[in-house]
Formats: structure tokens, sequence, C-alpha cells
């Protein structure tokens, strides 16, 4: 009788173990999974840039605040339309920052590279100039109303006399450029191509403004 229990008690202690283990598997099927991190881009391609243009001896300095958003564009979140006025968001891809924080140093590179300045400086910095850029993202949006889709990049900037708070000139930029393809890393790249092209003409204004 003695071997006959030793058996069973094993076979039991065995059921038992592989009771248990089926148990754990299905508790960790069941338990939910993390969500995936979302994809993550910028609106600077990290390509080099053009050749730097040196400034004059007499070129002014500028003092370039850090651009604000308009409601609606002021975080992370990839904005789009599909409807008139209906801003949504991808769930899975997100810029690496808010648009106006990517801009501010892009705002500065290009600023710096016309060659009309004699230095360019990110407010708030220790030291000034006589002139002031104001800049306002209006929107940054890829709209699906119509295919292919496209990304609309609106922007305002306004220059400023520092010591009187005049303003010198203002001009509103409106860029719209289709997306290679129909989905947020389509938007990505127009976005891209969007800012390239707001970047140069904003620099054109301001530059031309410092020459009269």
């Amino acid at each position: 009788m003695k071997p006959h229990s030793s058996c069973g008690r094993v076979s039991a202690a065995l059921l038992a173990a592989a009771w248990l283990a089926l148990l754990a598997g299905c508790a960790g099927s069941l338990l939910p999974k993390p969500a995936a991190a979302p994809a993550r881009f910028t609106l600077d391609n990290g390509n080099a840039a053009a050749a730097v243009r040196l400034p004059a001896a007499d070129a002014p300095a500028l003092v370039v605040a850090v651009p604000r958003a308009a409601p609606g564009y002021d975080s992370t979140r990839m904005v789009y339309l599909r409807r008139p006025q209906e801003l949504e968001a991808f769930a899975f891809h997100e810029w690496v920052g808010t648009p106006a924080q990517m801009l501010a140093p892009l705002l500065v590179r290009a600023l710096q590279d016309s060659g009309a300045f004699r230095a360019v400086l990110l407010a708030p910095s220790s030291a000034s100039g006589p002139l002031r850029l104001e800049t306002e993202l209006i929107r940054l949006q890829q709209d699906f109303s119509t295919r292919p889709s496209h990304v609309r990049l609106t922007a305002r900037a306004v220059l400023m006399d520092t010591a009187t708070r005049q303003v010198v000139a203002w001009r509103e930029f409106d860029e719209t450029v289709l997306a290679p393809t129909d989905d947020p890393v389509g938007g990505a790249a127009a976005a891209h191509q969007a800012t390239q092209r707001m970047l140069a003409a904003l620099a054109s204004f301001c530059a031309e403004q410092a020459r009269r």
C-alpha cells in the first residue's frame, strides 16, 4: 500500500503543478498589453543648411520671440481634417514637440543664414537688438477633404522696433503642399516642405525690412 500511496501523491503534485501553470498562462494572456509607443516626427529633416551669407558690417541684430500657436495647434498632436472646422488627431503619430517649439530654432537658423542680420538671438536673451520678430502659428493641419490630401501651414510674422515697440511691418504666410501619401507619414513630409517654403519667405521678408 505504501508504494501505491507514494505514487498517488507524486501524481497529484504533478497534476497540481500543471494546473497552476495552465492558470498562470491563461491569466497572462488575459492581461492588457501595453500600448505601442507613437511614431514621432519633426519639422526638420536634418539636412545640411544652404550656404550661409555673411552679414554686412552695419547689419542689425534681431531678437526672435518664441512663436505662439493658435488654440488647437499648441500640442504635440498631429492634427487633420475630414470635415470643415472639425479638428481630429492621429492616435499613433505625433510631433516630437509642439509645432511652435519646433519652429523656434528653425526660424533662428533661417534668419541667420539670410545674411541680413549681425546676430539672431532667441528670446529670452541677455543681449538685445534694435529689431524684434514675433510670430504666431495659425494652422498646421493635414486636410483629407480632397484627395490627395494636403498640408496647410499658416503663420503670421510681426517685425517690431525694440525701442519704441512700434510695428515696422507684418505679413501672413500661407503654404499648401500635397502629401505624397494619404497618411501621417505623408503629412509629415508635406509639413516639412511647407515649413521650408515658409521659412524662406519669412527670412526674405525680414531681410527686406532690415535693409530699409
